[in-house]
């Protein structure tokens, strides 16, 4: 995963030979990390495009590999990130020996789990029955990954350290979404562990008196956190996301097990930033309404309960979405192979740089609507300030 060196030309908010002014960025900068197991190497090519313009983000957000990406960002200082990020893609990989078909390769990782990541737990595949016990009801057992974590994440940076981060786990027996923040609760390798424990692959993770699933079986692109923010900030937000809710019909089976698998897990990611949209444009109503009372009206305790409803910042939404590669098929989030990850590491890096290039947040919003989206995919060259 070495990424090829930066070939774009200078730009008004690049300093010190390449890196990003702070100043000009529109509010903090928060990343968003979707899941989809293999598929997260995507994410990774992306931080690293923003940690090399000088970019590190104030608030990372994740689920399941998202999750793991965003423990190794936040628990490591800024000088180790990219480092760790690097180690940990290198010890998940695998490459099949004798050399197999892409397919073939994805099956033997079903079989066999995935070195640093997961193995097989015998047990689960005896019969459906079969009494597991709470903690061990999955086909896959995770020590693995517990390991591969606990050597490249500092704990206690992720706890206490100044980047925050979310992360979204499903309560099993509830089946709300809880997300834990680290700015408000220790956050821990469980925490990380439990929204990555996908069922029925990995069994529950226990936290508290609590079993937690992987948060992306309810919602796979947790946006809303950003919105939903009792202490809302101007944002730019790096909405990273591997599965794609657009596509063909299908005319194969192999393509229909494809397509279905992109829509389950793509997780409804456009619908809920246009509710999104349209609560935060109450809110820029209400702020608006709000000046257009007297003050003695104004300070009024319930009316002043009322207006804390209201709020003026503005959101920027900058989307990356992960290519599709010529073998990918459903079982493309399985694809650890050198190759696979490589390929989707530099997607992202590629579509990162096209971003910081376009610089697409340096346009003017609307102070109503107070949200702008920017599809990175659509981008064009003529849309980069002067």
């Amino acid at each position: 995963m070495h990424a090829k060196a930066r070939t774009s030309p200078a730009r008004s908010t690049r300093i010190d030979g390449g890196s990003v002014a702070r100043s000009t960025l529109p509010g903090q900068v928060v990343l968003v990390l979707q899941g989809g197991g293999a598929l997260g190497a995507y994410q990774a090519g992306v931080y690293q495009a923003l940690s090399e313009s000088g970019i590190e983000p104030e608030w990372v957000i994740g689920t399941s590999i998202g999750a793991v990406n965003g423990a190794l960002i936040a628990g490591n200082v800024a000088s180790e990130r990219l480092r760790r990020l690097k180690a940990f893609w290198h010890a998940v990989s695998h490459e099949s020996w004798p050399r197999l078909s892409s397919t073939w390769s994805r099956l033997e990782h079903v079989l066999q789990g995935v070195p640093g990541f997961f193995r097989p737990n015998p047990a689960a595949w005896l019969y459906p029955d079969y009494e597991l016990g709470e903690d061990a009801a999955g086909y896959y057992r995770t020590d693995a990954l517990r390991k591969t974590l606990s050597g490249l994440v500092d704990t206690a940076q992720l706890s206490t350290g100044k980047m925050r981060l979310t992360l979204g786990p499903v309560n099993v027996r509830s089946g709300q979404l809880r997300y834990f923040d680290s700015r408000d609760e220790p956050v821990t390798l469980d925490h990380v562990l439990a929204s990555g424990a996908l069922p029925p692959a990995f069994a529950p993770v226990r936290i508290g008196e609590d079993l937690y699933w992987d948060g992306g079986i309810a919602s796979n692109t947790p946006i809303e956190a950003v919105f939903d923010d009792y202490q809302r900030h101007d944002a730019l937000i790096f909405a990273v996301q591997v599965w794609n809710p657009h596509g063909e019909a299908p005319t194969t089976m192999r393509q229909v097990f494809a397509r279905h698998k992109d829509i389950q897990f793509a997780s409804r990611a456009d619908s809920h930033v246009v509710r999104q949209k349209q609560l935060h444009r109450m809110r820029h109503v209400i702020r608006q309404l709000a000046q257009c009372l007297p003050p003695a009206q104004r300070a009024r305790k319930d009316v002043a309960d009322m207006l804390e409803y209201g709020c003026g910042t503005t959101m920027h939404i900058v989307k990356l979405l992960s290519p599709a590669l010529a073998r990918d098929d459903h079982t493309k989030d399985l694809d650890f192979t050198p190759d696979g990850i490589e390929a989707r590491w530099q997607a992202g890096y590629a579509d990162a740089e096209r971003a910081l290039l376009m610089e697409p947040w340096r346009k003017p919003v609307d102070s109503i609507e107070g949200v702008a989206e920017y599809d990175v995919s659509l981008l064009k060259p003529q849309t980069a300030a002067a």
